[in-house]
């Protein structure tokens, strides 16, 4: 029966709108899509909507010949069509054209028909155990049973029924419908090289780069924080003093920080102290930051935790009776309302400066210790020491019998000293430290002085300008930060 035969039996009316697979050979490749039009006379069929070897035509329709079709398979009948699935080879072999479906129409069009899968509609057998699992062919009922009769239609004749099964279901098509599904056949179908073709052109088309593009005709990448903006060009030095001190600083971003020296410095806490900045807050300010700094040292959250709060973390403070030393002990009550275990040596003196003894006063409040002799201070070394013994002023406290043997014990303890607020360049300092906290600007401090870091007081740009200082805060999001020598 030749291929131009079959196609008259197929009717164009029955066929339009079902989904059908068209396979053209290995050369032409096989087509999915919708049956829009069947032509008898020039015995060809057309498809819309076409798929070529699972990858969508860039075409809407697509029309084949009889001649190049080598097998043609019914995937999905149009609604209200009542036929199943079907194939048909165009091949010298006689093969009938499939036009029946064993079950009324009734049972196909109800909902608790449509609402079942494929399998369990095929493998929902009446009268069969529901373990019983039987093989089943999308396009034939040849696997019911020997006793099993085709369901009859309503308003169809039995002969007419009859001869409708036989061409569907007759001999000549139980030869292979058994045959396991070939996957690996129609997985070697699908054309990789034209999906990848057709995504890389998607992505030239969307600007993204594709595979194979040369980097340097992509757009630059940028971090998640950088500003894609253009912008002016960086000036890396903001701050200008009207007398340089004798070392430059700069930040982790290039920024340079110049130091100045200790009378300008006096003169800019005066003139802030004018404007309203009083001491009290300078020393509460200085307090917060050099805290924060100190339990960052000791660990932040990883130490601090409520899971560690039989490993609490202890810091010694050695103060002197001066603003340095008030600055420590603001220090030492924030440290301790974060609950560190503070110990505060202070030697007792006559008469102390009112900012001590206020801010002592508070530091009483907490559960922090205050010792006057150092045979009450730890024999065992200590998380964090906070060196306040130097002072600006009184290079004499050098000489005193408390100062070297608070020094002595600092340099024995072998914990790590923060110093808060050191003396310039010039002046002795009697314990090394690890790191130095400085305040607004800088000082020009000695090697011994460790890593240098900034704490921001707020001191408000106009007060800069007053002294002659041309001023724009290095400080970014942070009120500490960290300074390196070029």
């Amino acid at each position: 029966m030749s291929a131009s035969h079959q196609f008259r039996k197929v009717m164009a009316a029955d066929w339009l709108g079902s989904l059908v697979s068209i396979n053209c050979g290995p050369t032409l490749g096989v087509y999915q899509g919708e049956v829009v039009s069947v032509d008898q006379s020039s015995q060809t069929i057309s498809l819309k909507q076409p798929f070529h070897n699972g990858v969508k035509c860039p075409v809407p329709e697509v029309t084949f010949s009889a001649i190049d079709i080598k097998e043609l398979k019914i995937l999905d009948i149009r609604k209200g069509n009542a036929r199943n699935s079907s194939s048909t080879k165009v091949s010298s072999v006689p093969v009938a054209v499939p036009k029946g479906d064993p079950r009324p129409v009734e049972k196909l069009n109800s909902p608790q028909h449509c609402s079942k899968s494929y399998g369990e509609r095929h493998l929902d057998i009446p009268g069969q155990p529901k373990g019983f699992r039987q093989r089943h062919n999308s396009w034939s009922s040849s696997s019911r049973g020997a006793n099993q009769a085709t369901p009859k239609k309503n308003g169809v004749k039995n002969g007419q029924m009859k001869h409708r099964d036989d061409e569907c279901f007759g001999d000549g098509m139980d030869d292979g419908l058994d045959t396991d599904f070939d996957f690996e056949g129609n997985l070697a179908l699908f054309d990789k090289a034209a999906v990848f073709s057709e995504i890389n052109t998607s992505e030239r088309r969307n600007g993204a780069r594709s595979r194979g593009t040369p980097q340097e005709q992509t757009p630059s990448r940028y971090r998640h924080d950088e500003n894609i903006l253009e912008a002016k060009p960086i000036v890396y030095r903001q701050i200008t003093v009207p007398q340089p001190g004798a070392k430059e600083y700069c930040t982790d971003s290039g920024l340079v920080v110049p130091s100045i020296s200790y009378e300008l410095h006096q003169r800019l806490l005066s003139v802030a102290e004018r404007h309203g900045l009083s001491l009290e807050r300078r020393l509460e300010m200085t307090g917060v930051c050099a805290s924060q700094m100190a339990l960052t040292l000791l660990g932040g959250p990883n130490r601090l935790t409520p899971k560690n709060l039989h490993q609490r973390p202890t810091v010694a403070l050695l103060c002197g009776p001066h603003v340095q030393g008030a600055q420590g002990i603001s220090c030492g009550r924030h440290l301790a309302n974060h609950e560190v275990e503070v110990i505060l040596f202070l030697p007792n003196f006559v008469k102390m400066l009112d900012s001590v003894t206020s801010e002592l006063t508070l530091f009483n409040k907490t559960c922090g210790k205050q010792v006057s002799s150092m045979k009450d201070l730890p024999d065992t070394p200590v998380d964090l020491i906070i060196n306040c013994l130097d002072c600006h002023e009184n290079t004499f406290l050098l000489d005193q019998p408390w100062y070297q043997a608070a020094a002595d014990w600092a340099n024995q303890n072998r914990a790590p000293v923060l110093s808060l607020d050191p003396p310039g360049r010039g002046q002795g300092q009697a314990v090394e430290a690890k790191w130095s906290l400085s305040l607004c600007l800088p000082l020009p401090l000695a090697e011994g002085a460790g890593r240098v870091y900034l704490c921001d007081i707020g001191i408000p740009r106009q007060v800069f300008q007053e002294v002659g200082i041309k001023y724009i805060s290095p400080f970014g999001c942070k009120f500490v930060i960290p300074l390196h020598s070029p």
